[in-house]
């Protein structure tokens, strides 16, 4: 017999105490950020808060994050980081003006390389674009194809939980590697030499607010952003990667910056290179990961929602409930109890919960709100 589920109960359940996560928030993105870097935010009062990013102040903090992801990230020789307003979906239409030379292949099997896709293949001065797709929880990897001049993938897919590897595709030649890394930086491990791109935005594992995108680009991409910059297509100017290029080699900004954004990312790169930068990030984030998973394999009404072990997400996990469960009510229940921001995201309508596993999320605390949907389940199955 199919067990009750006795949604009458919900409204009435007060999670004990002793069981909550110290921090209930589980956001993938906007994340969770630390006490340390609203500290960091009022040390910056009056000295860089309200100042011209033109200025020394703003110009030393963006010079200290350039500085932080080059050692976090053991840049080889040549590498650059470079930053520009908008986030994301900017440095999308930035990278098909100033990166896509004809044709772009794309490895889409989420929202996010999605949306990637339909920027180049519907921009009129390019080829129509490749697509190579997988079904959402599986992920798609890229060949080299003659006419290829860009391959570009998510290193995680945000929107479901799939990781997939940041490699050269054999045979590519001269093409350029671009890799979205905007819910993956910071939290995954990454060869950069395996990149000739590899963009983000500053809300995921780096603990800030959106409206930024920074990017690691190699000497080939530098000198493709260069030369076509110099081949007299047309580019808006904030979108043009090779006045980016410039203001960052400068620590600016074309445009005025987010600069409480700014002093929080610094903060938070400060605190990972601090503690042992690469390999302390990922530890937490796959010890984050272990316990998820380890719940979820175990437990007679959840199940990982990318089946692959090798493409399980460690910074973002996605993990669908079974019937009679109803995720919005167990989310419903722990929202009442302050613990919040493990909806799926939307457009794949299942019933799911998804979870935000970037280092400054305490594994401990992730173990809690595992004990804490058990808890619940205890009560709403009789």
């Amino acid at each position: 017999m199919a067990p009750h589920y006795a949604v009458a109960m919900a409204r009435d359940l007060t999670i004990p105490s002793h069981l909550l996560p110290q921090d209930g928030r589980f956001g993938s993105g906007p994340s969770r950020v630390r006490d340390a870097q609203l500290q960091a935010l009022m040390a910056a009062q009056p000295g860089v808060l309200g100042t011209s990013h033109r200025q020394a102040p703003v110009k030393d903090v963006v010079g200290a994050i350039r500085e932080g992801l080059a050692q976090f990230y053991s840049l080889p020789d040549g590498y650059e980081v470079i930053l520009g307003n908008g986030g994301a979906s900017s440095f999308w239409d930035a990278a098909a003006f100033s990166l896509v030379e004809s044709r772009a292949q794309h490895c889409a099997f989420g929202e996010f390389g999605s949306k990637f896709a339909a920027v180049t293949a519907s921009a009129p001065f390019l080829e129509p674009s490749e697509i190579r797709t997988a079904e959402p929880g599986e992920v798609a990897v890229p060949e080299a194809h003659e006419g290829i001049d860009v391959y570009a993938w998510p290193h995680n897919e945000t929107s479901t939980g799939a990781m997939a590897p940041v490699q050269r595709p054999a045979g590519a030649g001269d093409a350029l590697t671009v890799i979205d890394g905007t819910s993956a930086a910071g939290g995954l491990a990454l060869d950069a030499t395996q990149a000739d791109v590899y963009y983000f935005s500053p809300q995921k594992s780096f603990g800030s607010d959106g409206g930024l995108w920074f990017a690691l680009v190699s000497p080939a991409a530098i000198e493709r952003i260069e030369r076509i910059a110099g081949s007299g297509r047309w580019i808006p100017p904030t979108l043009d990667l090779a006045t980016a290029l410039e203001n960052s080699r400068q620590n600016q900004t074309l445009n005025t910056p987010a600069v409480a954004t700014l002093v929080m990312m610094n903060a938070q790169i400060e605190w990972l290179n601090d503690n042992g930068g690469m390999s302390f990030a990922t530890g937490r984030t796959s010890e984050s990961a272990r316990r998820v998973y380890r719940w979820a394999d175990g437990s007679p009404y959840a199940e990982t929602f990318v089946t692959s072990h090798s493409n399980r997400s460690s910074v973002v996990a996605t993990v669908d409930l079974r019937h009679p469960l109803d995720s919005v009510e167990i989310r419903s229940i722990l929202k009442a109890n302050g613990v919040v921001d493990i909806d799926p995201y939307r457009k794949l309508g299942r019933n799911q919960i998804r979870v935000g596993m970037f280092p400054a999320v305490d594994p401990d605390d992730v173990s809690a709100l595992t004990g804490c949907i058990d808890w619940i389940v205890e009560r709403l199955v009789t």
